[in-house]
């Protein structure tokens, strides 16, 4: 009996035993289950489709434009360190758009030009007026209109052709007596282009015509209208040009090396992008003799029938020549809308895989400009595939994912876009810019930084005259600061200074000359962009004997960023005025 007692406590001890590790075991289990959720659903970070450099510990609305954010993606497994990975979403919003980088000399010795579509100036007409006087009625009411010969273009009012008419009546009542008076009268009126039609008509009526018609001398399309109706003009002043479009010339720019390929009279194949079914056949009409020192070019010309008014000047082309030899020096030729240049660097992003949005920057070392292509000397190979459209939001998304980027060689978490805008504190002590990458100073005097800091003066009243929507102040403003750029004396440097601000100059004044020309704050805003850009650089390199602050909004240019200059560290935007005045935030502080 006590042995049959031992053996079922024996029993009872097991099955708890059994029982325990069961349960406990399970629970353990669970609880780590648990715990790796958790810690999961405490890493997710989530991102805006729009603006991919808004991160976020919770989902909520997007900062910037409100939408709803959704889960970023929680690695990037199998890229390389300096490699990152955009959603296709992401892609789609922010219009990101890649092109193949291809040679200008394929295998098969076809030579490809780069070119644009001009009005064929061998048929431009300038509509004079032969006669002063006040422009009555004007019957053209814009550009684009088409004319024929002989149309009527305006009427004006002239006190010298009245008196003149006048005169005419008088004489001929007395031509047989004096018959040389008479015929003075009638040369003077001949001078004025009056037709032998118009003068009898004049003597015989004796009724003086009061508003002269002006008739247009050519068939075409009016391309620039010059007066308005009520202006007052002068003998021989222009009113309208007028230009026959059944033919265009097609200029394309053709490199130093390239110059013995070409020859007057060589069959070409001519490519637009507006009709990409069809090519367009034509022969080299001419070779400019000159080179252009600037881009070390020549000009290659061709004549096209244009007729069926396919071609619009201002359209971009492509061209195709067969070579007569192999040219070894292959060129590399991309973009403008590709680089991104910091000043000491000049940086593009290649799309690394075919099939998959994965990006990393490269560095590449530019030639001439051409027209709106860079000649790409070093860092990309014939069949890379680089960001062309939105390159700037490709960058925002490095910096945010510590990869290489613009303003970051190193790599490593950095600021970018609207962070300002979540309540996250900026960085831009001179540590960043160091790490940065900006440029290294160059040692200047003073004098030639007091010129600089006059121009600069004036870049801060354009820039604020754009934050007031002010069209006409930003006008003014890059007219002054043009003035401002002649009086700098370029003298006072030497060596790489002196190239450096050559180099500079030649981006500068085109810019601020095309603000200055234009009332349309979108255009002036598009030139500032480009303006900014080349005085960040110059602003780093001399300086201005001042704290300058490099201020960026990733909305501007189309979701393409663009950068700003400012005295003050709070952002007052000029490239939105009172739409968005504040979007934006500090990137750099110069010293």
């Amino acid at each position: 009996m006590k042995n049959n007692k031992i053996v079922i406590y024996i029993g009872l001890v097991a099955t708890g035993l059994l029982l325990g590790w069961l349960l406990f075991s399970g629970s353990s289990k669970q609880e780590k289950v648990h715990n790796h959720d958790e810690v999961a659903e405490t890493n997710q970070m989530w991102t805006c489709s729009m603006h991919p450099q808004i991160m976020q510990p919770e989902p909520g609305d997007c900062p910037i434009c409100g939408m709803d954010l959704i889960p970023a993606e929680a690695g990037a497994d199998g890229l390389l360190a300096d490699q990152f990975k955009l959603t296709e979403n992401a892609m789609a919003l922010a219009n990101i758009q890649t092109t193949v980088v291809g040679k200008d000399l394929t295998a098969d010795g076809i030579v490809k030009l780069s070119g644009k579509i001009v009005e064929n100036e061998e048929t431009n007409v300038v509509q004079v007026s032969y006669f002063s006087g006040r422009i009555e009625r004007l019957n053209i009411s814009f550009t684009g209109e088409k004319v024929r010969k002989g149309q009527l273009l305006a009427s004006i009012y002239s006190p010298e052709l009245y008196a003149a008419q006048q005169e005419l009546i008088t004489a001929a009542s007395l031509k047989e007596s004096q018959p040389t008076l008479y015929k003075a009268v009638r040369n003077k009126l001949k001078l004025w282009k009056l037709s032998e039609n118009q003068i009898n008509q004049i003597e015989t009526s004796g009724k003086v015509i009061e508003n002269f018609p002006v008739h247009a001398t050519v068939s075409g399309t009016v391309t620039k209208k010059l007066v308005e109706q009520g202006d007052y003009i002068k003998q021989g002043q222009a009113l309208f040009n007028i230009t026959n479009l059944n033919t265009v010339w097609a200029n394309f720019d053709v490199y130093e090396n390239q110059i013995q390929q070409f020859k007057k009279g060589q069959e070409i194949n001519v490519i637009s992008n507006a009709y990409p079914n069809k090519d367009f056949k034509g022969k080299v009409d001419f070779i400019d003799p000159v080179l252009n020192t600037n881009t070390r070019t020549i000009d290659l010309r061709v004549v096209l029938n244009n007729k069926e008014a396919l071609f619009k000047p201002g359209m971009f082309v492509t061209a195709e020549i067969k070579s007569g030899k192999a040219n070894s020096n292959e060129t590399i030729t991309i973009p403008a809308s590709a680089v991104l240049w910091t000043g000491e660097r000049s940086v593009v992003y290649i799309k690394t895989s075919p099939n998959e949005p994965v990006f990393e920057l490269k560095e590449v070392t530019l030639g001439s400009k051409i027209g709106a292509n860079y000649e790409v000397l070093e860092g990309l190979s014939s069949g890379d595939e680089i960001v062309t459209n939105g390159t700037f939001t490709v960058d925002a998304a490095a910096q945010l994912q510590g990869k290489k980027s613009m303003m970051n060689k190193h790599g490593g978490k950095t600021m970018t876009g609207h962070e300002g805008h979540s309540g996250m504190e900026k960085n831009n002590s001179s540590t960043e810019n160091e790490r940065s990458g900006i440029n290294k100073r160059v040692t200047v005097s003073e004098k030639f930084q007091e010129q600089l800091k006059a121009v600069f003066n004036d870049y801060i009243k354009l820039k604020d005259a754009l934050v007031k929507d002010d069209s006409e102040g930003s006008s003014k403003t890059a007219s002054s600061l043009l003035s401002s750029l002649s009086r700098v004396d370029m003298k006072l440097l030497k060596g790489e200074a002196h190239n450096h601000w050559m180099s500079l100059m030649k981006e500068i004044k085109p810019s601020a000359t095309s603000i200055s020309k234009t009332s349309d704050i979108n255009e002036q805003r598009n030139h500032f962009k480009h303006l900014t850009t080349q005085l960040i650089t110059a602003v780093q390199l001399f300086g201005v004997n001042e704290k300058v602050y490099v201020e960026f909004c990733p909305m501007a240019d189309n979701n393409n960023g663009a950068y700003w200059l400012s005295r003050e560290k709070k952002v007052v935007n000029p490239y939105f005025g009172s739409a968005m005045i504040t979007c934006g935030e500090v990137k750099q502080v110069i010293e």
